[in-house]
């Protein structure tokens, strides 16, 4: 245990996610060892996030303006929409460079134990995109975990009844590079049930 303010930061540090005790007081040691300029450039960094975040209007993602960069952008297919729960998704996505259609934030995914269901998720604005831009198919790529797979399976039953709607998930299985002797059961059992013609 460290006095004052260094304590005071470790303590802050450690309860950020994926931060733990060891982290959070290399981090704050480093910060004491930084330039005050360096420093000030974190603060400022820190103070704009709790003036508020900009949220596009038309997806959720994180945005500069109004609308993200992918809604304004003309190339990409309006007719396809893929929902994820985390902006941090998005990026994961873009980054495969294999998907051309715009996204749906949700905000995180049904969790009842944690009070989250499907009122404080961005669903209504799914099913008002979906009726209002003519949308042919929404990519369900929420994370194959509990949580997500009930996200998904409330909105297979939300999106259903949409006339022409073509709704998907994304496949899951086994890892590139992964060995089938280490792949747990369900893992597996999910790369036979999603395995495709070559």
């Amino acid at each position: 245990m460290y006095e004052g303010p260094v304590q005071d930061l470790i303590d802050e540090l450690g309860a950020l996610p994926g931060v733990g005790p060891k982290s959070a007081q290399r981090i704050a040691f480093h910060l004491l060892a930084t330039d005050a300029a360096d420093i000030n450039r974190l603060i400022t960094a820190l103070q704009q996030v709790a003036k508020g975040v900009r949220f596009c209007e038309i997806c959720g993602n994180v945005a500069a303006d109004t609308t993200c960069r992918i809604c304004g952008d003309a190339r990409r297919d309006p007719l396809l929409v893929c929902v994820v729960e985390e902006p941090k998704d998005v990026l994961a996505i873009e980054r495969t460079r294999e998907f051309k259609g715009r996204y749906h934030v949700l905000g995180g995914a049904l969790d009842p134990l944690s009070g989250v269901g499907p009122d404080q998720l961005r669903i209504k604005e799914l099913l008002g995109r979906i009726g209002r831009d003519e949308i042919t198919e929404v990519i369900i790529a929420t994370d194959p975990n509990t949580e997500g797979e009930a996200t998904a399976t409330y909105l297979v039953r939300m999106l259903r009844d949409f006339p022409g709607l073509s709704v998907t998930r994304l496949a899951s299985g086994l890892p590139m590079g992964g060995d089938l002797e280490f792949a747990d059961e369900l893992t597996l059992g999910r790369a036979f049930t999603g395995r495709r013609a070559v």
